[in-house]
């Protein structure tokens, strides 16, 4: 019970948040609306759960919101020149891929810094994307939008993929030795290396499994418009981030899991549209977030004091 005190206290705050929109906004609880904000958020939980991957094995990625921005608008660009979703999709993950191959060689192979090795990545494709795009919107065929399912269809479609992906990753990370190779090198990785596993080779996985779900979360955002916009995905690196830290995730690495990501992102997805049915000011929400991520971070920090002495 005490080892899940961090994941138990965010889903209390949740539960608390939708208790009281039940007692003062019930009209949150309306199936279409309830269903829109989930299929927003499922881009997101795809990224998350690779942000969480990589937090666990003690690095950094905030280049994820421009591979997420970069693999959007090329997979759109594919998409308007007549490109089938079946290859437009695997595209678009193979992509991310090579952009989070090119993170992990430089912070796996030349042992750089990740949060300075992606923050180069972040703001040379962000700028890069500006200069090509000039802010020109990419006008996608009909055929892509909700997967040619229909609106209701392809959300449901969205929301349940997402939660397929976080299943398949939670248990992986709890049941395959791969996941476990996550936490060792997270904890430590000299111990790891000292135990047969290759510390280097381990990180650069982790960032390619980034980048590659930062590309299918891409293609997902994707068929919920008709139109993509290059700055998509701005601010996306801090949110997934923010939510992974609140939800447990230890930002000094080797602990956390992604059910707790994944209460982190409903706890933080949940005060916007709170605010705006309790008729409180939009502006509280920055506000709000800013206290549970600086919440987290003081628990994360006394905890790991408590755990020193």
């Amino acid at each position: 019970m005490k080892r899940y005190f961090r994941e138990l206290s965010v889903l209390g705050a949740l539960g608390a948040i939708l208790l009281g929109l039940a007692i003062f906004a019930p009209a949150f609880y309306q199936p279409q609306p309830l269903l829109s904000l989930l299929t927003r958020e499922a881009p997101t939980l795809v990224v998350a759960c690779g942000v969480a991957l990589v937090i666990v094995c003690r690095q950094i990625d905030i280049s994820v919101g421009s591979i997420f921005s970069v693999c959007s608008v090329c997979a759109g660009l594919l998409a308007a020149r007549g490109w089938p979703l079946l290859l437009v999709l695997p595209a678009s993950v193979a992509l991310g891929a090579v952009f989070g191959a090119f993170n992990g060689v430089l912070v796996a192979g030349l042992r750089l810094p990740s949060i300075v090795v992606t923050l180069a990545t972040m703001v040379t494709l962000r700028q890069g994307l500006n200069l090509v795009r000039q802010g020109e919107f990419v006008n996608l065929p009909e055929g892509i939008q909700w997967f040619g399912l229909g609106q209701t269809t392809g959300q449901l479609v969205l929301v349940i993929s997402s939660v397929v992906i976080l299943i398949l990753l939670a248990l992986a990370m709890r049941h395959l030795a791969a996941g476990r190779f996550i936490y060792a090198v997270g904890t430590d990785a000299e111990a790891a290396r000292l135990a047969g596993i290759r510390p280097q080779l381990v990180t650069f996985l982790v960032f390619v499994s980034i980048g590659a779900l930062t590309g299918l979360a891409a293609m997902m955002n994707l068929a919920q418009s008709p139109q993509v916009q290059p700055l998509t995905g701005h601010g996306l690196e801090l949110k997934v981030i923010a939510a992974v830290v609140v939800g447990g995730v230890a930002i000094s690495g080797g602990r956390g899991n992604l059910w707790g990501a994944f209460a982190g992102l409903l706890l933080l997805a949940c005060i916007s549209p709170a605010l705006t049915h309790l008729r409180i000011e939009a502006y509280w929400e920055k506000a709000i977030q800013g206290t549970i991520i600086l919440l987290a971070v003081v628990a994360d920090g006394l905890r790991s004091r408590k755990g020193g002495n």
